[in-house]
Parts: C-alpha cells; sequence; structure tokens
C-alpha cells in the first residue's frame, strides 16, 4: 500500500536546473497497429534502460497517463545536458527508434509524437499535494510541509503571502 502524506505537503526547494520531459503518442489510425505498435513498444524500452541505468540523468520515478489515443509519459530529469545526451547517444534505445520512426512513419500520419521539455527554477515552481502520497516534482526534491515554504501559491512562487480563501492546514 503507498503510504499517503496527510496534510499539505510541497515540493522542497532543488528543482534548479532539473527538466521536467514530457514525451508522448497519439495514435491516429488505430486500425493501421503495424505501423503505431513499434512506437507505442519503443518507450517502455526505454524507461526500463533508464531506470537501469540512473547515471543516465533520469530522477524519480516516470509516469504514464493515457486519454483516448494520447499517451503521456511525465519524467524529469537532472539536466537538460543529460537528457539530450540520452536522446543522441546511438548506443542507447532512444536514437535507434527516433531514426526508426523517421523512416518508417516519417509524415504518413498513422501514428504522432510530441515533446515538451521545462526547464525547473525554484523561483518559478509552486508546488502543493493535499492527501497524497510523494509524487511529482516532490519525489524528486523531497517532499514538505506545505507551511515551511508558505500557505500559499503566491506565497510558495513569490515569497510574499496573500489572504486565504480557505483555513491552512
Amino acid at each position: 500500500m503507498v503510504k499517503v502524506n496527510r496534510g499539505r505537503y510541497t515540493a522542497d526547494v532543488g528543482a534548479d536546473g532539473k527538466v521536467l520531459f514530457l514525451i508522448g503518442m497519439r495514435i491516429n489510425r488505430l486500425w493501421q497497429f503495424w505501423r503505431w505498435l513499434p512506437v507505442f513498444v519503443a518507450m517502455p524500452r526505454m524507461l526500463s534502460e533508464l531506470q537501469r541505468n540512473p547515471e543516465l540523468g533520469l530522477v524519480g520515478r516516470p509516469r504514464t497517463m493515457i486519454s483516448g489515443r494520447l499517451i503521456v509519459v511525465w519524467q524529469y530529469w537532472e539536466s537538460f545536458d543529460r537528457l539530450e545526451a540520452y536522446s543522441r547517444a546511438g548506443d542507447r534505445a532512444h536514437l535507434p527508434a527516433w531514426r526508426s520512426f523517421n523512416r518508417r512513419i516519417r509524415d504518413n500520419g498513422t501514428v504522432g509524437i510530441f515533446h515538451e521539455t521545462l526547464l525547473l527554477r525554484d523561483d518559478a515552481v509552486e508546488t502543493v499535494y493535499a492527501n497524497m502520497p510523494t509524487m511529482g516534482l516532490a519525489a524528486v526534491t523531497g517532499a514538505v510541509p506545505a507551511a515551511s515554504r508558505a500557505h500559499s501559491a503566491r506565497g510558495r512562487i513569490t515569497g510574499h503571502e496573500n489572504e486565504q480563501p480557505v483555513d491552512p492546514y
């Protein structure tokens, strides 16, 4: 059973230089499974490789979300340099999968892929987790009681507390 942190928590400082990386795919033509299935199975191979080799730069545990035809994997990385190095390494799972996609799928429209890379800074990140297991950025930087940083989102992101619409806990 997962331990739930009762009360309100926030991610501790320590986001500077880390990267939130969202990567995913969208199945555009369900019936052409022979085209999208190789794209679909490539990601678990990469995630397995990254989790077996923490020195590659993935931190925390990736999370996968599925919504209809869209699959998104939410990852945290130590740095953009580590993420880029992994994506270009010929002896790792990503580059061969990327080349295969460009060779087999390219622009035929059967399956789409995307990524979004967000560089994190302590002064630009705010989190709160109420009655949740340690997750997201808190799983990477550590979870601390929300009140130790501030009671409000504004307070956690700017350092200037404002009036609370609900009683803090």
